[in-house]
């Protein structure tokens, strides 16, 4: 095993940052390995925005649903799905913009952002950064899309959060699914009960052994009375707002 896939494998979430800033250059490969991700068409249908000033990182924070980790990070990346520079494209060449108001542009660009963020992941810990990833911005889209100034066809999907972990709060790393349960070989196999059942105990262990967990679970319960209702219910209003309609 190459120090890449160890460091990839060696994934956990980091929610505890040192008040170390993180070096430009290493700031710029990791934007640069962003950019360096698979898109579809060459649309690059992804952006950015790196936000240092604290003021702003406490407002997401509290628009995030209360994340003090926001607040402390010395970097926090906004990923945005874009089809802004697309519209653009398209008025310079006569053309109409149509993919946006289909499924499609929504997943072609979700896919861009997911390609982007993971690629940035893996760029910052192989530097010896912890990362951890936001999803809570959607929560309240309407405000982020006004506190960062967002132009139609450009959505705020995910947030991640960079810098030097504090060493004694770096959790233990959480088990995943087995892999029966995820790799299938040919064929979907639909038969994964057991894997599921093994994995609430594993997962529940896991849980009791984390320091001041005040809620113990397993797996299965935790998704499930997490997708009994569309926990951010703004985001398909706002979507179409921004012009990604979805249809």
């Amino acid at each position: 095993m190459n120090n890449t896939i160890k460091s990839i494998t060696n994934h956990r979430s980091i929610r505890s940052f040192t008040n170390q800033m993180i070096e430009e250059d290493k700031l710029s490969a990791i934007l640069e390995s962003a950019q360096a991700a698979p898109s579809s068409i060459n649309g690059q249908q992804m952006s950015i925005i790196v936000i240092k000033d604290q003021t702003t990182k406490d407002k997401i924070a509290k628009l995030a649903g209360g994340q003090p980790w926001i607040s402390s990070t010395p970097i926090f990346l906004l990923f945005l799905a874009d089809y802004y520079r697309a519209k653009l494209a398209a008025d310079k060449n006569d053309e109409e913009l149509v993919i946006s108001n289909n499924m499609e542009g929504t997943l072609v660009s979700s896919i861009d952002v997911g390609l982007a963020m993971g690629n940035s992941i893996v760029a910052a810990e192989s530097l010896g950064l912890g990362t951890v990833c936001i999803g809570g911005i959607r929560m309240s889209p309407d405000e982020i899309i006004e506190l960062l100034e967002l132009p139609k066809y450009v959505y705020p999907m995910a947030g991640l959060c960079i810098g030097y972990p504090v060493e004694e709060n770096i959790p233990d790393k959480k088990p995943r699914l087995p892999k029966e349960a995820v790799v299938h070989q040919e064929k979907y196999n639909s038969n994964i009960n057991s894997y599921i059942d093994d994995y609430d105990k594993t997962i529940s262990e896991y849980m009791k052994n984390r320091p001041n967990t005040q809620n113990i679970h397993d797996w299965s319960s935790s998704i499930s009375s997490t997708y009994n209702k569309v926990y951010f219910p703004k985001v398909s209003r706002t979507l179409k707002e921004q012009g990604l309609k979805c249809e």
